[in-house]
């Protein structure tokens, strides 16, 4: 009896939770929806300390956008992304939000087939990707049936084939998720917050100057042994040291 009412109890809290996260989530939406950004970003603020989500950070960087504070929206277009790389929108109003950053980085250019492979891997996020890898073996596992309980050439081929088809699409929507998962655990990017920094060939003061950043720009982190200093490397392959405190981890 005594299991019980703990079961209970918690599922009744359980319940509260989320339908108090329900009730702040309508509440920031309608904040947003009328256009009350600052009321709305504490609301969504909040919300995300619960569990990350991606629509969450889309409308944080939204209302960030908004009131035209480009390097936090920018921040949280890229956390949404990070979560949901196959969203359009998320990737518009992210491209857009960079085009109005003053440091204008051209990538190095790579092979055709890491861009092919880059952009196929985005067309989902890690759950999605689960996702089709579950309907994939258990389509397979009918196939597999089929072959095997088919009375004719033509279903046994089609069950041998379609099985083998589908079995690659498990591994591959595997492979996917777990790359997603490593980029997701790894964080190595970052966008510059402060307004301009001073990129250094050391990480002291004392350290030449290489170039300056503005806020806005991405920065993949390639040395975090230190705390006080990052070596990051831009899209261009420049690479440097800078303040920990005038970027922001992804």
């Amino acid at each position: 009896m005594k299991l019980m009412r703990k079961l209970i109890l918690i599922c009744i809290g359980v319940m509260c939770m989320f339908s108090l996260h329900a009730q702040d989530k309508v509440q920031a939406d309608s904040a947003y929806a009328a256009e009350k950004y600052e009321e709305a970003i504490p609301i969504y603020t909040a919300l995300l300390k619960e569990g990350e989500h991606a629509d969450i950070y889309y409308n944080l960087g939204n209302c960030y956008y908004k009131t035209d504070r480009l390097a936090l929206a920018i921040l949280n277009y890229e956390r949404a992304a990070l979560l949901d790389p196959g969203s359009s929108d998320v990737r518009f109003n992210l491209e857009l939000a960079r085009s109005k950053t003053i440091d204008k980085i051209t990538p190095e250019s790579e092979m055709f087939f890491v861009t092919w492979y880059k952009n196929i891997i985005d067309m989902m996020s890690m759950d999605g990707w689960a996702r089709t890898g579950i309907v994939a073996f258990v389509l397979a596992c009918v196939l597999i049936l089929v072959f095997f309980l088919g009375n004719k050439v033509v279903w046994k081929k089609l069950g041998f084939f379609g099985a083998l088809v589908m079995l690659a699409v498990v591994v591959m929507a595997n492979v996917f998720a777990w790359t997603q998962h490593q980029e997701l655990n790894a964080r190595s990017g970052a966008v510059v917050m402060s307004s301009s920094v001073v990129v250094k060939s050391t990480p002291n003061e004392s350290g030449t100057d290489l170039f300056v950043l503005h806020e806005g720009t991405r920065v993949e982190i390639i040395d975090d042994s230190m705390k006080e200093w990052k070596e990051i490397r831009l899209a261009d392959g420049k690479v440097g040291w800078m303040p920990a405190e005038a970027m922001e981890v992804i």
